[in-house]
């Protein structure tokens, strides 16, 4: 019972850390002119992505569960685009997310197939080549594909940002108090998620339902509680580019953290030694960026129903994934 409630009360925590970093992440946007866009893609991305870091780090370095640090990033990743899905939901006047946002974004969901199919392969191949003792050469090849992702990224958004007049000096000075609650927020956030992974695991243990699925699907979710609250509230406050910047941008951020978890996991290789059962929602990713990716090349203006049809495949498709991987399990 202890295991279930320190769950619940970390993961309500990190969602309520995560609406307030969506307010203040939304003021820093305006107050330094950067554009919602970028802020949602690389501010907020890395920052709401900080219980997968914390999760990750005590998961691997601490408990040492390669399959719950490594569970936990690649369902995250399924669970953002699931909640970019649900966005479509929130988008008033029968308007299409893919539509109202800017097609820009399909460059940073082409880069998060990029990276997830690399995790794919770390997954699949039957040995792995260290570079130094524990580190696997793929987490070198993350490393290097992040950076080059993020160098684009922004050239990218640079190339199309309008120019913005220089700010004022009250404005100077309301931008260092929002960015100071900005970083309260994101360290309250930060011990929510380092406390998950304890009762993470002896939930697994309890339920036998084994790390593997716990980490995908209940520590996953837990983790992306943020990127919900923060999502939402960025829509209901009309920055929709800022909401799905920020989970794209996640998805990227979250191949990092496997790099990180490498690093600090001390028995062997983290991705040989996490169980091939991942390779699932690794693909399931890929498959669903693929989807928005084509919503937002094809964007219709508008929604017949709750959700239109690209919306609503890709919440078919986690659905599917974890009903699969539940029975796998």
């Amino acid at each position: 019972m202890s295991n279930i409630l320190g769950f619940l009360l970390c993961a309500a925590v990190i969602f309520f850390a995560g609406k307030k970093l969506s307010f203040y992440g939304d003021q820093i946007a305006e107050k330094t002119g950067l554009g919602k866009a970028w802020i949602g893609l690389i501010l907020m991305a890395s920052v709401t992505s900080l219980p997968e870091l914390m999760v990750g780090i005590s998961s691997s370095g601490i408990v040492q569960a390669p399959d719950l640090a490594v569970g936990d990033i690649v369902g995250s990743c399924c669970f953002n685009l699931a909640i970019l899905a649900m966005l479509d939901i929130f988008v008033p006047k029968h308007q299409h997310l893919f539509f109202v946002a800017s097609p820009r974004h399909i460059l940073s969901a082409s880069l998060g197939i990029v990276l997830m199919a690399m995790v794919a392969l770390g997954l699949f191949l039957p040995s792995e080549i260290t570079v130094i003792p524990g580190i696997g050469i793929m987490s070198i090849a993350f490393l290097f594909i992040y950076l080059f992702s993020i160098r684009i990224l922004y050239r990218f958004e640079s190339n199309n940002k309008a120019a913005t007049a220089v700010e004022e000096e009250h404005n100077r000075v309301g931008l260092r108090k929002v960015v100071l609650y900005y970083i309260l927020f994101a360290l309250v956030t930060i011990a929510a998620a380092l406390a998950i992974p304890y009762f993470a695991n002896g939930l697994a243990e309890q339920t036998g339902l084994g790390k593997s699925f716990v980490g995908t699907v209940l520590v996953a979710a837990s983790t992306s509680l943020s990127e919900i609250a923060v999502s939402i509230a960025a829509i209901r406050m009309g920055s929709v580019d800022m909401a799905i910047g920020n989970l794209f941008g996640s998805n990227i951020f979250n191949v990092l953290i496997l790099v990180i978890d490498d690093v600090v996991y001390t028995k062997g290789v983290l991705l040989k030694d996490a169980s091939d059962i991942h390779l699932l929602p690794v693909m399931a990713v890929i498959i669903m960026t693929a989807i928005a990716i084509a919503g937002f090349t094809y964007r219709s203006p508008e929604k017949r129903f709750l959700m239109a049809v690209d919306a609503f495949l890709i919440l078919a498709v986690y659905l599917l994934t974890m009903i699969v991987l539940f029975y796998l399990s």
